[in-house]
This record gives C-alpha cells, structure tokens and sequence, in this order.
C-alpha cells in the first residue's frame, strides 16, 4: 500500500462531504455541473477497477467511500435539477 495514494484519497475525499451539505441545504445546483461528477464518478470506477485486477491493497475502501460521496451529490444534483424545474411551473 503506498501511503501517498492513501493521502491523496483522503484529501480528495474531504472536499465532497462539504459539497454534499452545501447541495442539500441550499437545494440549489449553483457552481455545480453534472458533467464533472460523471466524469468523477468514471474515474473513481476506474480506479477501483484497477485496484481489483493490478494492484488491491486497503486503499481501494478509500476509492469505494469516495465513489459514494460523489454517487450521493450527484443524486442530489438530480433532486436539486427537478425540484427546481417543478417550482418554474
């Protein structure tokens, strides 16, 4: 296991509980683009991918929990994008 990715996991991985609070409470998409949590979401499956055939070590729970992190914004993307659209009505 290399420390340095476990660092850089655990970094990446403290910026998204802040932008999971920040989508739910203000139900808005502001600074947001869905683009970017699904090219997220594809690099974290990847990684995890890799982790599984070439190289499975601890860190991969660290891209899994990331993987969720992201998967619970995006779907709070996606109610933040109806809810928004039923209020205009």
């Amino acid at each position: 296991m290399s420390i340095f990715e476990a660092l850089m996991m655990i970094f990446f991985g403290l910026a998204w509980p802040f932008s999971i609070y920040k989508s739910y409470k203000s139900k808005s998409n502001n600074g947001k683009s869905l683009w970017f949590l699904l090219i997220a979401l594809s690099g974290y499956i990847f990684g995890i991918i890799h982790k599984i055939l070439y190289n499975y070590d601890n860190v991969i729970f660290l891209y899994i929990f990331n993987f969720i992190m992201i998967f619970v914004d995006s779907c709070l993307y996606l109610r933040n994008y109806i809810v928004s659209n039923k209020k205009s009505d």
